[in-house]
């Protein structure tokens, strides 16, 4: 059976062509979602692989409509592929469910995994070009000295919880903790 995935960004769009195109390609089954591609909660996208069955076909309109980067896209693929269901991009004429398609996917895959490479390398080269500099990498701290010596001083009251010393601090206990211990 091929099933159509139909997504817009917002309710202003219309799902018409997408919709057109998917009954052409012959989709007996269409889900239609309104949400951003890069949002994590695709219900819509969830409810079409959870009907989705071995030997089923998904169709999309065009690679965009089911994942906004090719990491997403690869690992849905990948786990399309898995569970013995096809895939069909009506726009990028892409169908895994021949030989040429299944080329174009692992392509699509190997490009991913580099992009995924050298976004790892320049990662770390740009942290430890950061290091070289003195700078230092990560969350700022959530207390400064001034706050620290503000802590000292409300904790050595005996009429003050600890709790209520993170609060008017706004942090929580385990922070308060950390920062009064790390520093003596």
């Amino acid at each position: 059976m091929k099933i159509g995935y139909s997504r817009v960004s917002t309710s202003d769009q219309k799902h018409d062509l997408q919709v057109d195109a998917l009954k052409r390609a012959g989709c007996e089954r269409l889900f239609e979602e309104t949400c951003s591609g890069a949002s994590n909660s695709r219900p819509e996208l969830d409810a079409t692989l959870a009907f989705s069955r071995e030997g089923d076909t998904i169709v999309v309109w065009k690679l965009d409509r089911l994942a906004r980067s090719m990491r997403r896209l690869v690992d849905t693929l990948d786990a399309l592929r898995i569970r013995g269901i096809g895939f069909q991009s009506l726009t990028e004429n892409i169908d895994t469910t021949s030989a040429s398609g299944m080329l174009s996917m692992h392509i699509f895959g190997a490009l991913a995994e580099f992009e995924r490479g050298l976004i790892r390398e320049r990662t770390s080269e740009g942290i430890n070009a950061a290091r070289a500099r003195g700078r230092r990498i990560g969350r700022p701290p959530a207390l400064n000295e001034n706050d620290l010596r503000v802590a000292r001083a409300m904790l050595s009251d005996q009429s003050l919880s600890k709790r209520e010393v993170a609060c008017r601090l706004n942090v929580s206990v385990a922070t308060l903790y950390r920062h009064v211990v790390q520093t003596g």
